[in-house]
């Protein structure tokens, strides 16, 4: 597995723009309001992705990850798939903004879902950057650095 690309949360984030975009163009009329505290939940992922994160990295930095090599490479896996995810739909939430906030002085639920858009997008935000930050501690350090596990 390759570590993620900036490449690929470029074309992640314009695919999830693009989708939601086109969505909105066609029903936005038709749309449920946007809930508020909908991004809410990727900022707890990024939390936790941090919390996990710091873990592995004082554990990496001590030597103690002695047979845990499963462990961190499923720790990778999800830093991968968050920041991928993240990028889509943080490109989502910045299409649901771009398409709302100027019509919010002629659509009254545009308001609402305009606050919506900004939570949701720096939520988006924070995972990647959890995600890509808990896969760089997730990097075997150069070999003078390593500790001896014995």
């Amino acid at each position: 597995m390759h570590f993620t690309r900036s490449r690929d949360l470029v074309v992640a984030a314009v695919l999830g723009l693009a989708v939601v975009y086109v969505l909105f163009q066609a029903a936005y009329g038709d749309l449920p309001q946007l809930p508020l505290l909908a991004g809410v939940t990727f900022a707890v992922l990024a939390i936790a992705e941090a919390g996990l994160a710091l873990s592995i990295r004082s554990r990496i930095k001590s030597g103690r990850v002695h047979g845990d090599a499963v462990g961190i490479a499923r720790a990778v896996a999800l830093a991968k798939a968050s920041s991928l995810a993240g990028a889509f739909l943080g490109g989502g939430w910045l299409a649901a903004f771009l398409y709302v906030f100027p019509r919010r002085d002629e659509l009254v639920a545009a308001v609402s879902d305009s606050k919506s858009a900004v939570v949701g997008t720096v939520s988006s935000a924070l995972l990647v950057a959890a995600g890509l930050w808990l896969e760089h501690c997730c990097r075997t350090p150069p070999e003078d650095r390593r500790g001896t596990t014995g």
